[in-house]
């Protein structure tokens, strides 16, 4: 699957004040739209919609970056529209429309609406409404709403690109965001938790919260390095799974689930960053309903742990350990995986092999070890 990121960039934002339009003011050292740009990166295509006016400024501001520029048009909907259409020389599987003006995006926030988008034609992250609702005039208040089953709205909005192109293509414009688009187009859109995090810039007073998010923070830097190491003989099969990936073989691993040796190591190296043991502590090889389980469940278990900890996770490193099969070629596809079920950019998940030359367990052929690390960082 390939994704493409469409930032929207070509209004004015004039209630922000100041000298420039909103995204082109700094925030923590760095233009609001380099900070937005930075956090989608590592996606196939990025295309970011601009003023005309502004093209200059926008190319002095994505030096360095994989981004193509184009021009917006007279509302949001136009311009997401040129977006798309931009996209359409070599369109991806999917898409995300975010703001330019939300520059702390958590990158989970946007795997969430990626992960709904094998189940879902569209996804969007929001928060539940939590205050009391009013209506007023004249500075009165004149009546009360029901809050239950309202949302405040967030980007990056996901869809199936092709979905999306062809909903903005037959919309008449005027839409607020581009889940009206798909729904009136018929899409089905899910909603994923938001975060407070992720908030946009529309006053002044935002920019001083933006940068309390996204400045370093002096003296209380909170950095841990866990390490773990797995490993897990052969027996009768066809095909092995490393971190995620099924890789053909004349045998299998042995183990109580799927015995994905790399993913069971990064895991461990997780839980050992935090202080909390292993994959053993939280799913007991005694008890029968993970028989057989995706690993992947205890990764997720790992990371989420760590999140609600208040770490994001930095970077994992995980070295494979055995003769055969070759790692090589899979390489790509096991970072990929590993940084969708992590909510990682795949940049930021290495995946490498050796061979212990012979020697020992892994070099007679009897199964394969892993050894990995994690960093946390508190956020």
């Amino acid at each position: 699957m390939t994704t493409a990121a469409i930032i929207v960039a070509a209004g004015r934002g004039t209630r922000a004040k100041g000298p420039l339009p909103k995204q082109w003011q700094e925030v923590a050292g760095k233009p609001v739209a380099r900070w937005t740009l930075e956090a989608f990166c590592a996606l196939d295509q990025v295309i970011m919609v601009i003023h005309p006016d502004d093209e200059t400024r926008a190319m002095d501001l994505i030096n360095g970056l994989e981004v193509t520029l184009v021009h917006g048009a007279a509302d949001r909907a136009g311009s997401v529209r040129n977006g798309l259409e931009a996209l359409a020389i070599s369109p991806p599987d999917h898409v995300l429309i975010h703001d330019v003006a939300r520059p702390c995006l958590p990158w989970p926030v946007a795997q969430s609406v990626l992960d709904a988008l094998e189940a879902y034609s569209g996804a969007a992250p929001a928060l539940e409404v939590t205050d009391a609702l009013w209506t007023g005039a004249a500075q009165r208040v004149t009546g009360t709403r029901d809050r239950s089953g309202l949302f405040r709205a967030q980007t990056p909005q996901g869809f199936h690109y092709a979905a999306i192109l062809a909903a903005h293509r037959a919309h008449p414009g005027g839409a607020a965001d581009d889940v009206e688009v798909a729904r009136a187009a018929g899409m089905d859109v899910a909603i994923v938790p938001g975060d407070e995090r992720n908030l946009k810039i529309t006053g002044p007073d935002d920019f001083d919260r933006a940068a309390q998010l996204l400045a370093p923070k002096e003296n209380s830097m909170d950095i841990r390095l866990g390490n773990g190491f797995d490993v897990h003989a052969f027996e009768e099969g066809d095909h092995v799974i490393l971190c995620g990936v099924s890789v053909p073989h004349d045998r299998k691993l042995k183990g109580h689930s799927d015995a994905d040796v790399g993913m069971h190591a990064v895991t461990d190296a997780i839980y050992g960053a935090l202080a909390m043991g292993d994959i053993g502590r939280h799913f007991p090889p005694s008890d029968p309903q993970w028989k057989g389980a995706a690993s992947e469940i205890f990764l997720r278990h790992a990371c989420d742990l760590a999140r609600d900890k208040g770490f994001e996770i930095g970077n994992v490193d995980c070295t494979l350990i055995c003769e055969r099969p070759k790692v090589g070629p899979h390489a790509n596809a096991m970072m990929a995986e590993m940084g969708r079920i992590m909510g990682l950019p795949s940049d930021r998940v290495s995946i490498k092999a050796t061979t212990s030359e012979r020697l020992g367990f892994t070099g007679r052929e009897e199964g394969i070890a892993a050894l990995a690390t994690a960093t946390l960082v508190k956020t």
